[in-house]
């Protein structure tokens, strides 16, 4: 069987590229600031707050969650969902290790 392509990549590359994924959908970037404005848990009014349909709201939900910038709770028959904080301050120092690679840089290229 072949290699994966994610598999000849290291853990951080990987990490990183699936961070971009979810920051790369405008919807789940307005999930993320939502959650972040009302700083507490979500339960339903997401649909009305980002004005799309509820599966495409519960589908960037469930990938936010996979990546665990978000963690849900299960009240009564609905999930309320709020940031997780711990794993938002590991994705921040991150992204941030990874963007800040250019501050070691020296002038001189191009």
């Amino acid at each position: 069987m072949g290699l994966a392509k994610t598999e000849m990549f290291t853990d951080q590359q990987n990490e990183i590229a699936l961070i971009a994924k979810a920051f790369g959908h405008p919807a789940r970037v307005a999930i993320l600031q939502h959650l972040f404005k009302i700083n507490t848990c979500v339960c339903g009014d997401l649909v009305n707050e980002i004005g799309l349909a509820q599966p495409t709201i519960s589908q960037h939900l469930k990938e936010l969650k996979l990546l665990g910038l978000i963690k849900g709770n299960v009240e009564g028959t609905s999930v309320c969902y709020c940031i997780d904080t711990d794993n938002w301050a590991k994705m921040k120092n991150l992204m941030s290790d990874f963007l800040n690679q250019d501050l070691d840089l020296k002038e001189g290229c191009c």
